[in-house]
C-alpha cells in the first residue's frame, strides 16, 4: 500500500510542473438541471456555491461542455470570471449529449476544437488552464461509446495545436486506459487523468499507479460514489472519533491514498461544501490503522478499469431504488 503517512500528507499538487493547486477540488456537474440537462432551478444558488468554494480555499474545479450542455460552464463564467491566477478550471471536451440526453463520445478534431472555443466563450476567458480529452477507456462510465472510431492521436493532436495557439495551458485525459495514457505521453505531456476511483470502486488503480510514477494528477470522478458509499464501520468509526461526516472521512482517505490524487466532490449545499473542504484538515489525523482498514474496503488487486466493482454496482442499485 502506498498511502501517505501522517507526517507527509501533501496539501498541494504541482499541476503539469507549473501550477500549484490545493488537493481538494470541486466538481460542478451537479450544478446542471435534472439529468445534467439545462440550468438548475436555483441559478443564483449555483453561482453562490461556486463563489463560496473559492472563499473556502478551493482552487481546482471540474466541468465539461457536456454538462447542460454548456450551461455549467456558463454558470462558472458568471460566478468566477475573470479567474484569479491561482484558479484552475479543468474542462472536458470530446463528449456530448444525444437527443434523449444520452452521453456520447464525439472526438473528431474539428469537434474538439469547436468545444474548446465554446468553453472559452462560455467561461468568459481567453485560455483554458486545463482541458481534458474524454476517452472511452473506462467502458462502464458515461460517454463510453465513440460515435465513430477517431484515432486518439488525431483528437489529441487538436488539443496540442490549441495549446500552441495559447488557448490551452495543460492537457489532460478522462477515461483513459493505461495504454491510452502511454500513447498520449508519446505525443505530449499529460498533466492530469480523470478516472473512476473511490472507497468502494478501485477500477482506476492501474492508471493511478502510472500517474504516481510520472507525477501526473489523478482526479477521481464519483469520489463519493454518487452518494452511495453507505456507512460501513470503516467510515463511521473514524467519523465519530473526529466528529465529521463519513463522507468527509472518505475524501480524507483519498487524500491519504496517494499524493497525486485530487478529489472533486460536487454539491449544491453550503453545509456539504464545508464538510467536503474539511477533509483536507482531518486527513493527517487518520491513523495508519484507519487508513489500512479503509483501503481494505475494496480489493485493489482484482480491480480492472472496464469493470465497475460489485460494491459500487450494488450501492448504486440500492440508491436508485430508494429515490
Amino acid at each position: 500500500m502506498n498511502s501517505s503517512t501522517t507526517e507527509d500528507v501533501a496539501a498541494t499538487h504541482l499541476l503539469g510542473g507549473r501550477d500549484r493547486v490545493p488537493r481538494l477540488g470541486y466538481g460542478a456537474m451537479r450544478l446542471a438541471g435534472p439529468g445534467v440537462i439545462g440550468l438548475p432551478d436555483d441559478v443564483t444558488g449555483a453561482i453562490e456555491i461556486l463563489r463560496q468554494a473559492v472563499e473556502k480555499g478551493v482552487r481546482f474545479f471540474d466541468t465539461a461542455n457536456a454538462y447542460g450542455p454548456r450551461t455549467v460552464n456558463q454558470l462558472i463564467g458568471r460566478a468566477l470570471s475573470p479567474f484569479a491566477d491561482d484558479v484552475v478550471i479543468g474542462n472536458k471536451v470530446g463528449a456530448w449529449r444525444g437527443p434523449a440526453g444520452e452521453w456520447l463520445t464525439e472526438s473528431r478534431p474539428e469537434t474538439v476544437r469547436t468545444q474548446v472555443e465554446d468553453a472559452l466563450l462560455d467561461m468568459r476567458t481567453e485560455s483554458s488552464a486545463l482541458t481534458y480529452l474524454r476517452l472511452w477507456g473506462d467502458s462502464q462510465a458515461p460517454a463510453n461509446t465513440p460515435a465513430e472510431e477517431v484515432p486518439l492521436e488525431e483528437s489529441l493532436g487538436a488539443l496540442i495545436e490549441l495549446r500552441e495557439e495559447g488557448k490551452i495551458r495543460h492537457i489532460g485525459l478522462s477515461g483513459a486506459s493505461p495504454e491510452m495514457l502511454e500513447r498520449a505521453q508519446q505525443m505530449t505531456t499529460i498533466a492530469a487523468v480523470q478516472n473512476r476511483f473511490n472507497l468502494i470502486d478501485r477500477s482506476g488503480i492501474e492508471v493511478l499507479t502510472a500517474c504516481e510514477r510520472d507525477g501526473i494528477a489523478f482526479v477521481p470522478y464519483f469520489p463519493l460514489a454518487s452518494g452511495a458509499l453507505g456507512e460501513p464501520d470503516a467510515l463511521t468509526q473514524p467519523a465519530r472519533r473526529l466528529d465529521v461526516r463519513p463522507s468527509t472521512v472518505a475524501l480524507a482517505w483519498l487524500l491519504r491514498r496517494s499524493p497525486v490524487i485530487i478529489p472533486i466532490p460536487g454539491t449544491r449545499s453550503s453545509e456539504h461544501l464545508a464538510d467536503n473542504v474539511r477533509a483536507a484538515e482531518i486527513a493527517p489525523h487518520l491513523t495508519d490503522e484507519e487508513i489500512r482498514v479503509l483501503t481494505a474496503v475494496d480489493d485493489e488487486g482484482s480491480a480492472t478499469l472496464n469493470t465497475m466493482s460489485r460494491q459500487m454496482v450494488d450501492a448504486l442499485t440500492r440508491r436508485r431504488a430508494s429515490v
